[in-house]
């Protein structure tokens, strides 16, 4: 491998097409473009020609044209014709997505939906506001500032309860059993967790939910890591199911957690020797003392790719699941005048082995690109092709394969065979296994002491599933009366889930959740295979 160098700035061609403008105004600029086949001729050609289209759709069209959307189609169209995931991004759409990957907002740090007109309390933010004035989920925030605040938007919400921290905001609040009362809370900066769960599946093995790559994600890793193991984890589940990736550096910080030795984790090849870049772990960052099982499936993209190859590569841990999204490239984003973006594919990454794992793809086809991951026979193709693919081998010797995502070392499908009945309460909009479980908590939950005791052995029982089913009446929710027995004991599962999380937070509730789960069931038993990697590390 040829040696790579780290840089963190470079000009991109692309950014100076989209500001296109700046080489009509300032004609020096065409000496940027001379070595490359007349570029400047080109976009001078093209840009004329747009504009032209432009002046006869604004005089001849019959309506009224909106030239902001049509310009921003055309920097869509622009970007869709190189790759899947070079993008133009939008102002306003910038801005959600600059606050995800910082990591954090500002506001009062609750997460809610709008419920008989109100927002409702879905849980608030760990260590946020919120939490600190003692919000729960199922309160019904009924007044903002003394106003009503009945048949409010999402987007009202985000405009009324957001705000610059330090200011404050007066709610009044409806909680279950109890009379209204006044609250006052102080905005202040807001967590975006990337670890969406954290907790000890049983007595040895530890389970980390990790959801994105943002920049405070191997930091709540290493909190999460401490944290079980002062529950004496012995053994590990990362989850990297349907996490479609973020920050390359974030990537190569999570991966060296479990790498001792002096390996290559990423590494990435582009046109220019500035986007060429090396990633080494550190062992002394590095852990070898548990097994770890990486849990993928077709929506593990990107970043996670990038953890998952490194620890293959490397015989670190197993992989199980399904194969990977198979996205092989890296983009830089690069800001735009007035606000916008775009994110312009400059290089690709290879894994510790050599393996480029980028899917196939046609330019500006990005349908079929996507639509292939929802084949039902997706992996029956995968698997057919494995022959033709490039393969490669691991510090061990095992055979790993290129060209397609990551694939697993033992495939485990998601089941979850549910009818449509179910999907439709799941589904509703109406929440109602989070309605009823919250107002269970407010009714008994001084009854529930032990969250291990209540994981064990309480069960909902048949009074509590009636009530449940008239609850859903009363919500005019009707189920298939013949189709509702066969999904009894996941729908009870589900509510028992939704109490845990009302009355002991959001891991409870997912260590609730993943007891049906069948690929966590699954991969439980492959951990003797796993400790087989601890020799070689």
């Amino acid at each position: 491998m040829k040696k790579a160098y780290k840089s963190h700035v470079s000009f991109s061609f692309l950014s100076a097409v989209m500001i296109i403008a700046i080489i009509i105004t300032f004609p020096s600029v065409r000496n940027l473009y001379s070595a490359t086949k007349d570029t400047y001729r080109i976009i001078e050609n093209k840009f004329r020609i747009f504009n032209q289209i432009i002046q006869y759709v604004n005089e001849y069209y019959y309506d009224e044209v909106d030239l902001e959307k049509i310009w921003d189609g055309a920097f869509h169209g622009f970007m869709e014709k190189l790759d899947p995931h070079s993008v133009y991004i939008p102002p306003k759409k910038q801005e959600e997505i600059d606050e995800i990957f910082r990591g954090k907002f500002q506001g009062i740090g609750i997460e809610f939906d709008i419920l008989d007109g109100y927002i409702t309390v879905i849980a608030p933010v760990a260590d946020s506001p919120s939490e600190r004035v003692g919000l729960q989920p199922g309160d019904k925030i009924i007044e903002i500032n003394s106003e009503d605040a009945y048949g409010i938007t999402k987007s009202e919400v985000m405009n009324t309860l957001r705000g610059r921290k330090g200011t404050s905001v007066d709610l009044t609040i409806a909680r279950i059993g109890q009379d209204s009362f006044p609250v006052t809370i102080i905005r202040d900066d807001i967590p975006i967790y990337s670890v969406r769960a954290s907790l000890m599946l049983d007595d040895q093995t530890g389970y980390i939910w990790l959801t994105r790559f943002t920049a405070t994600s191997s930091e709540e890793m290493k909190n999460a890591i401490k944290k079980l193991d002062t529950f004496g984890m012995k053994r590990m589940i990362l989850d990297l199911r349907n996490n479609s990736g973020g920050f390359l550096e974030q990537a190569a910080e999570i991966a060296n957690m479990f790498i001792t030795s002096r390996d290559t984790l990423v590494y990435t090849i582009g046109k220019h020797n500035n986007t060429n870049e090396v990633f080494m772990a550190k062992p002394s960052k590095g852990r070898a003392d548990y097994p770890l099982i990486i849990l993928l499936n077709r929506g593990s993209a990107s970043a996670s790719e990038i953890v998952a190859g490194a620890v293959q590569d490397l015989d670190r841990g197993l992989i199980l699941g399904e194969t990977s999204f198979g996205k092989g490239l890296v983009q830089r984003q690069l800001g735009l005048r007035d606000g916008s973006a775009i994110r312009v594919t400059i290089a690709r990454y290879y894994t510790p082995s050599g393996r480029l794992i980028q899917r196939p793809f046609e330019d500006g086809n990005n349908r079929d690109y996507y639509s292939e991951l929802y084949k039902e026979n997706r992996e029956e193709i995968i698997d057919s092709l494995k022959e033709l693919r490039p393969k490669y081998k691991t510090r061990a010797g095992r055979i790993v394969y290129g060209g397609g995502g990551i694939t697993p070392d033992e495939y485990i499908p998601y089941e979850l065979n549910i009818n449509k009945s179910t999907q439709k309460i799941i589904g509703s909009q109406k929440r109602p296994l989070f309605n009823w479980g919250t107002k269970f908590v407010s009714e008994y939950g001084d009854s529930l002491y032990d969250f291990e005791d209540f994981k064990e052995s309480w069960l909902v029982n048949d009074s509590n599933y009636t009530d449940f089913l008239n609850y859903l009446n009363e919500l005019e929710i009707t189920p298939d009366s013949t189709e509702l027995p066969i999904d009894e004991a996941f729908l009870k599962n589900m509510i028992k889930s939704e109490i845990a999380g009302a009355k002991w937070g959001k891991d409870m509730q997912w260590s609730i959740r993943l007891m049906k789960d069948n690929q966590i069931i699954e991969a439980l038993q492959y951990f003797e295979q796993a400790e087989e990697f601890l020799s070689l590390n």
